[in-house]
């Protein structure tokens, strides 16, 4: 049993002294029991949201005491018979007669296709011909190729729901607070359709979409899939140089966007940034009447049609329907298709990780620029549940009190964002009680940050998620029917197996991650890119001598089958949830006329958390200006020419970057250099 609890350690956490006494034996009563058994008692009946987290903290600590660390980490939440009986994984391993989530996996891996089959009669899936074979690997596991001989249109999954129930509840920063049925957007969706029909526009055409993540925005991209023509996603935080970048790759025939959008209450001109972009012809969603178009430009009211009636195109599985970016080592982003297959592994991924049912209110703030905007999308829909949008910036109480007033049952985030919620407190003392569970990632997790979000819903579990835009979804996450560690995996995605590389030299349980094709959502082909040379080439052989397929993440393997993300092993870093690459931050920081060469870096910080990006830079002898004011250029040119969400944590001067003997920088020697500098700025006086 842990340690004496007293009255005066609570009141030192914030406790008032005429709560502490009843508190302390409370406390004390409940911790009679296993550690997981007490914490489940302090955290769900004793704890409240609204008592200061740094009692939260100290009591996490306290039950976990005496905790032995061989069995792994101490679990934050550990589910009830009931919690495992009623979730979808619950479901399947009673189902099929397994004990363990591993079982279950392990199954989904052995028998890939019946595994796959399997989920697709669970989630429905609509086919307008059945698939003659549902995987076939004559072209080998590079190109496996799924539901071969079907005819589908993915977008009509979407749309089996009860067509009065809620579909989207959106609410702006203007303060309209709106709603649609499942009718009323597929009738919207079947507007939008027509209109793109009526412009012109053909099936395989490539049509972007700049925009918030909107009900506007959800209603265009499921329009253009069930069209037939290719939504292409382009984040709407990019520069003008940036966009003409990914609208040129996809070779865009069309783009919607929207005038000026609020965010966090300041204007964000997105039309203005696609004409610097040279984008082709525009709807545009007006939301301020002096806003002038440039001919050939319509407004969307203008083009959404009359006719609410409207037949799919449909389709071959691996047409395509969605072209997203990510981050390419040559400074040029990788152009990834998902095609009428992929959605299927998003549904999967949510039905099985996340743990949606048809009652959830699901929110993410996110954008159809990153996977996480489609993924949302068909994880609400193709569920029969509810998405949630909220259209400001989520950093603050407002978006709080959307999760709060629109119901939300399931809250996905990225780390760095609920780091900012507990560095101002802002969420505290709002009613979150209808959400089960969180879900996290873009990014590595931060174990008291996660703590901290589980604590403003009575401590619900966080499901942490792993993945990439070229799987469709994810590699590794967590299940309701496991113990939920902070800031750590419980097992491979479910129809996907990986294998850990481990470094010859190192003498801990980690290395990089490699996964085991085929998996459906996997992607086979790039735009303008050498697939097999970016995932494949050089890649080591399994232990049974399986291809192996290149990811970059470097993994810790914890005891009791967990794993803890440890950041990226090639030149890629997440920032704020976004995939980027060294290259890419380098290119822009060259045309810095006072520095003749840099280096950027992820460097995650001690106790672990989001990356954070460092620049090493050789200034050139004649530039006069401190290190201060340097940053500040730097930083200015990456907010002007790739991403004003990229943060400069710190900036370094260096009389020459580290290179090996073919000229290549060092990254690894820097990466110690930050983490030296880091360990030494947080030691103790002597």
């Amino acid at each position: 049993m842990p340690g004496q609890l007293t009255v005066d350690q609570l009141v030192a956490e914030g406790l008032e002294p005429a709560e502490a006494e009843s508190f302390a034996a409370r406390a004390i009563r409940a911790a009679r029991q296993s550690p997981e058994v007490a914490w489940r008692e302090i955290s769900r009946q004793i704890l409240k949201p609204e008592h200061p987290f740094e009692l939260h903290k100290f009591l996490f600590e306290w039950t976990y005491r005496d905790w032995d660390e061989s069995r792994g980490p101490a679990p934050a939440w550990t589910p009830t018979e009931e919690d495992i009986r009623v979730s979808n994984v619950g479901l399947m391993m009673r189902e099929r007669g397994f004990t363990s989530v591993a079982e279950l996996h392990a199954w989904s891996v052995r028998e890939r296709a019946e595994f796959w089959a399997e989920m697709i009669d669970r989630l429905g899936i609509r086919f307008d011909k059945p698939y003659a074979k549902l995987l076939d690997l004559s072209g080998g596991v590079e190109r496996a190729a799924w539901l071969t001989g079907a005819k589908l249109n993915i977008a009509e999954s979407c749309f089996q729901a009860d067509p009065g129930k809620p579909a989207v509840v959106y609410h702006d920063e203007r303060g309209a607070f709106e709603s649609l049925s499942y009718r009323e957007l597929n009738g919207l969706v079947n507007r939008a359709a027509n209109g793109i029909r009526e412009a012109g526009f053909r099936a395989g055409d490539a049509l972007a979409i700049y925009l918030p993540m909107n009900v506007q925005a959800v209603t265009i991209y499921l329009a253009i899939i069930r069209a037939g023509c290719v939504a292409v996603s382009i984040a709407d935080s990019l520069v003008p140089q940036e966009i003409a970048t990914r609208l040129r790759l996809a070779n865009s025939a069309g783009i919607f966007t929207q005038d000026v959008a609020l965010r966090g209450g300041k204007p964000l001109a997105l039309f203005a940034k696609i004409v610097e972009a040279g984008a082709p012809r525009a709807v545009v969603i007006k939301t301020d009447e002096s806003t002038q178009l440039r001919t050939g430009d319509v407004t969307w009211d203008d083009f959404l049609s009359d006719n609410e009636q409207f037949e799919p195109y449909i389709a071959d599985p691996d047409e395509p329907t969605n072209i997203l970016f990510s981050s390419g080592t040559t400074g040029e982003p990788k152009a990834i298709p998902f095609d009428h297959v992929t959605p299927i592994r998003c549904a999967v991924d949510s039905y099985l990780h996340q743990d949606v049912h048809s009652d959830d209110r699901l929110a993410w703030p996110t954008n159809l620029g990153w996977v996480m905007g489609p993924w949302l999308i068909y994880s609400s829909l193709m569920h029969r549940a509810t998405m949630c949008l909220f259209g400001g910036a989520p950093t603050g109480r407002d978006f709080g009190r959307f999760v709060q007033d629109a119901r939300v049952t399931m809250l996905g985030v990225i780390p760095s964002l609920v780091k900012t919620w507990r560095a101002t407190g802002c969420m505290r003392s709002l009613d979150w009680s209808r959400v089960r569970r969180f879900t996290s990632t873009g990014e590595c997790s931060s174990a008291d940050d996660m703590l901290h979000l589980a604590s403003l819903a009575g401590h619900k579990p966080v499901i942490e998620y792993c993945g990439g835009t070229e799987l469709g979804g994810g590699y590794i996450g967590g299940t309701m029917a496991q113990p939920s560690v902070l800031a750590a995996f419980s097992t491979p995605s479910f129809g996907i197996d990986l294998v850990m590389v481990r470094d010859e030299s190192s003498q801990t349980e980690a290395g990089e991650i490699f996964l085991v094709p085929p998996a459906l959502g996997m992607s086979t082909r790039l735009l303008h890119h050498d697939h097999h040379a970016v995932y494949f080439e050089d890649t080591p052989r399994g232990p049974a001598g399986e291809t192996l397929r290149r990811h970059g993440d470097a993994m810790e393997r914890l005891p009791g089958g967990y794993y803890r993300a440890q950041g990226r092993v090639d030149d890629t870093m997440n920032l704020g949830g976004i995939k980027t690459s060294a290259v890419e931050i380098e290119r822009v920081l060259s045309g810095v006329a006072e520095v003749s060469d840099t280096a950027a870096i992820a460097v995650t910080p001690p106790g672990g958390g989001p990356s954070m990006l460092w620049v090493f830079a050789v200034v050139r002898p004649e530039c006069a200006a401190g290190e201060a004011a340097l940053c500040r250029k730097l930083q200015a040119a990456i907010r002007c020419d790739l991403n004003p969400l990229f943060k400069i944590e710190r900036l370094v001067t260096v009389d020459e970057l580290p290179r090996t003997a073919s000229n290549k920088i060092m990254r690894r020697v820097l990466r110690d250099s930050a983490v030296r500098m880091l360990q030494e700025h947080s030691a103790p006086a002597e």
